[in-house]
């Protein structure tokens, strides 16, 4: 089996560890305190120093969408959900409701918010675009302060794309 690397991102949200192996990545995770040091002299795969560039140009405001590969494990209902996560555009929400009927069942609202909730590629696949029926911020395996700073920060970034166009 191929080796697992990880790295420590410094974003606004606090430290987020990226890992993943020389060819995808397999987990975007936000942490709540600083980890303690790695061993240092390894040699990081590109696919992980480029996850990290691309992080680094979301936060700015530069990025609306990731092309990176990444390998990841789930049930096919799992899988089913975070494909549908993929299609929720920059800068929008959906509901959990809205997401069940999207994956074709009304009544599997809980089983898709369990699911969004084990999403191991945070931002990437963008589960914090998920929100309840009434506009509330529900659930987020990163904490719901990341979720509305990300919320926010996409909703920023739009606005001032909007801005920007309405004077061309």
């Amino acid at each position: 089996m191929e080796g697992i690397y990880q790295h420590i991102f410094h974003s606004p949200l606090g430290p987020t560890r990226i890992e993943g192996t020389s060819e995808a990545i397999t987990a975007v995770t936000f942490l709540d305190e600083e980890p303690l040091p790695v061993e240092s002299g390894v040699r990081m795969p590109v696919v992980i120093e480029h996850c990290a560039f691309l992080l680094s140009e979301y936060f700015a405001g530069r990025l609306l969408t990731f092309d990176i590969p990444f390998q990841i494990q789930g049930t096919p209902f799992q899988m089913e959900v975070w494909k549908h996560l993929g299609d929720i555009p920059f800068g929008k929400t959906m509901s959990y409701l809205e997401l069940s009927k999207r994956y074709g069942d009304n009544s599997a609202i809980r089983a898709v918010g369990a699911a969004n909730g084990k999403n191991p590629v945070a931002i990437i696949i963008p589960c914090h675009r998920v929100i309840g029926s009434k506009g509330e911020l529900t659930g987020y395996a990163g904490k719901i302060w990341r979720k509305q700073w990300l919320l926010e920060h996409e909703n920023n970034v739009v606005s001032k794309q909007q801005s920007l166009f309405s004077f061309l």
